[in-house]
């Protein structure tokens, strides 16, 4: 016999709603996923979970520098079927990320392999670190590139 009450079941909910571990928020539709975030080279990468998600029903948006996944687990609709323990969430996940000035986020690139959504954010130009050279011309140094009415001293 399987037993199918589990007096436990609640209090696992409750905490895992308090602590943010992803699960179903009461009333709503919107849950967390989990995300590895780090910068390799000239870029960002983020790499998010969502395993048992359709790779056509990720929506990745980017507006006002918030980038913005969305992607949606539907339940299992067997009529046969008799829950014995059901702790894989399923409805709406989201996650937003502000994007700092400094990233392109023109050229972000997404890829899915085995449930997992990468996500490739380069570095702006601009926002790359680059060497100035300086140039002399007689006894007064001049850098490349500027105009001296340009910068004034502060």
């Amino acid at each position: 016999m399987v037993l199918t009450f589990d007096p436990f079941r609640e209090f696992d909910r409750l905490a895992g709603q308090l602590l943010g571990n992803g699960a179903a928020v009461p009333g709503g539709t919107t849950l967390a996923m989990p995300m590895d975030l780090y910068r390799s080279g000239e870029h960002f990468v983020v790499h998010c979970d969502l395993a048992g998600v359709d790779p056509g029903s990720v929506q990745i948006d980017v507006d006002n520098r918030v980038l913005t996944i969305r992607a949606e687990r539907s339940p299992r609709t067997d009529d046969d079927v008799q829950w014995v323990r059901r702790e894989r969430p399923t409805g709406t996940f989201e996650r937003r990320l502000t994007l700092a000035d400094g990233l392109d986020a023109d050229r972000i690139t997404a890829t899915w392999q085995d449930g997992v959504l990468t996500l490739t954010i380069p570095v702006a130009e601009a926002a790359k670190p680059r060497r100035i050279e300086i140039s002399t011309s007689g006894d007064r140094p001049v850098v490349e590139g500027s105009d001296a009415a340009a910068i004034s001293p502060a």
